[in-house]
């Protein structure tokens, strides 16, 4: 009989063919492998998921949740080449995760923040972290997608970046304004000058030379979100570096809506800059914010002929 193992690799192999990265996943599956493995069971049961599922001793009703989620899937595609394979059904545990609320940063508090940058130890973390803030704030980039965008990613000459293999295995261009290009090119210059050796080909680096991850920009993301004075609005609502993204999607909606634009016809433009695939995850920035919801009733009310 072939090794759990074995499925595993050849579910992943599947998944990562179509598009899908799976890291963490991928993790997470060849770790329940290796339990199954010393357990001595060669499929997926529902009771030996659950026992996965719930380590380590003491985890999150959501973490739990995850965790079997990720084995739901593989069991799903198991048990096409293997019936004796169990689905563990999707109501089977509580605490299934909710999307965060989003933090939607003003334009102050984006100044703010560039300026705590610029403030920082060091010329060149202070001129990374600023020039990074900003780029987030005026593209809506992911954070790892800024942090993966090397030298040559960038077309001076006409004026837009690559974004490579994001998310869901995708790449795309982005336009930038002048002033953006100008910003970035200022950046290049100086950490040129001050880091004619860098270690790799990023365009961010560390002070080290070294391309920048999130292990090193959360904590100092969130020492500049202290320096900047900014808190958590709501319960729920905690400021988060991707909350940059959110910020973006909704203050161009909000655009939009203001100038009288046809926001239904310009969504799928929205959604492809964003890099998303499905346009359910950009319709979503709708309810991110009550000032859009106002709007969107508003249009649709005036499209009825006002209140009845």
């Amino acid at each position: 009989m072939t090794a759990l193992s074995d499925h595993v690799e050849a579910y992943l192999a599947i998944r990562r063919a179509l598009g899908f990265k799976l890291e963490a996943p991928g993790r997470l599956l060849a770790d329940f492998a290796v339990f199954t493995a010393r357990a001595g069971i060669e499929t997926v049961t529902i009771e030996v998921a659950l026992a996965w599922a719930g380590l380590p001793a003491g985890a999150s009703p959501v973490w739990i949740n995850q965790r079997l989620g990720v084995v739901r899937q593989f069991a799903r595609y198991l048990q096409t080449i293997d019936a004796a394979a169990e689905v563990p059904p999707t109501d089977l545990l509580p605490g299934r995760a909710h999307r965060a609320t989003p933090y939607l940063y003003s334009e102050a508090d984006i100044a703010a923040l560039i300026t705590a940058a610029r403030d920082l130890p060091g010329p060149l973390r202070s001129a990374t972290f600023a020039t990074l803030i900003a780029l987030l704030a005026c593209t809506g980039m992911r954070g790892g997608e800024a942090m993966r965008l090397d030298r040559d990613d960038i077309d001076w000459a006409g004026r837009r970046l690559l974004v490579r293999e994001t998310k869901f295995g995708k790449s795309r261009q982005l336009p930038l304004h002048a002033s953006t290009l100008d910003a970035l090119r200022e950046y290049d210059l100086r950490r040129e000058s001050l880091c004619p050796s860098p270690k790799t080909a990023s365009f961010f680096v560390s002070v080290s030379g070294a391309r920048l991850c999130h292990a090193t920009v959360q904590p100092i993301f969130r020492r500049l979100l202290h320096e900047a004075g900014i808190e958590e609005r709501a319960v729920g609502s905690r400021p988060r570096i991707h909350d940059m993204r959110h910020s973006f999607a909704v203050a161009t909606l909000l655009g939009w809506y203001r100038d009288g634009q046809d926001v239904q016809a310009r969504m799928p433009a929205l959604s492809t800059y964003l890099g998303h695939v499905d346009p359910a995850a950009t319709y979503w920035y709708l309810t991110a914010a009550p000032e859009l919801l106002a709007l969107a009733a508003a249009r649709l009310e005036a499209s009825f002929g006002g209140p009845a």
